[in-house]
């Protein structure tokens, strides 16, 4: 496994592709098989196992297809907040993120 604070997005997508690609040959799956169960088509599967490159719905599938749901878990986790940051959050969601306010010409 490589460290992904190193690498580009493009190299972290290869390497996923790549992880794909070897968990689906421990299940013992063909790329047809893992296509059927994930909803997908054969090329997508190809193309996600090459190059990585696909949709996050589509690696969501072929994740659900392998049974591996459970490690999706940890990608993303929000930080743990205090009591009181949960309180001030419980009142106030942010929707949007905001731009730097621009100074107003004369």
């Amino acid at each position: 496994m490589r460290a992904f604070d190193l690498l580009t997005h493009q190299e972290i997508c290869s390497e996923l592709g790549q992880r794909c690609r070897r968990l689906r040959l421990q299940a013992n799956l063909t790329q047809l098989e893992l296509a059927e169960r994930a909803g997908a088509s054969l090329s997508s599967i190809r193309r996600l196992e090459a190059s990585g490159q696909s949709t996050l719905e589509l690696l969501v599938r072929v994740v659900q297809a392998l049974h591996l749901v459970r490690h999706l878990e940890n990608l993303l986790v929000l930080p743990v907040l205090s009591i009181a940051d949960a309180e001030r959050d419980a009142t106030t969601k942010r929707q949007r993120a905001a731009s730097p306010r621009r100074k107003k010409s004369a």
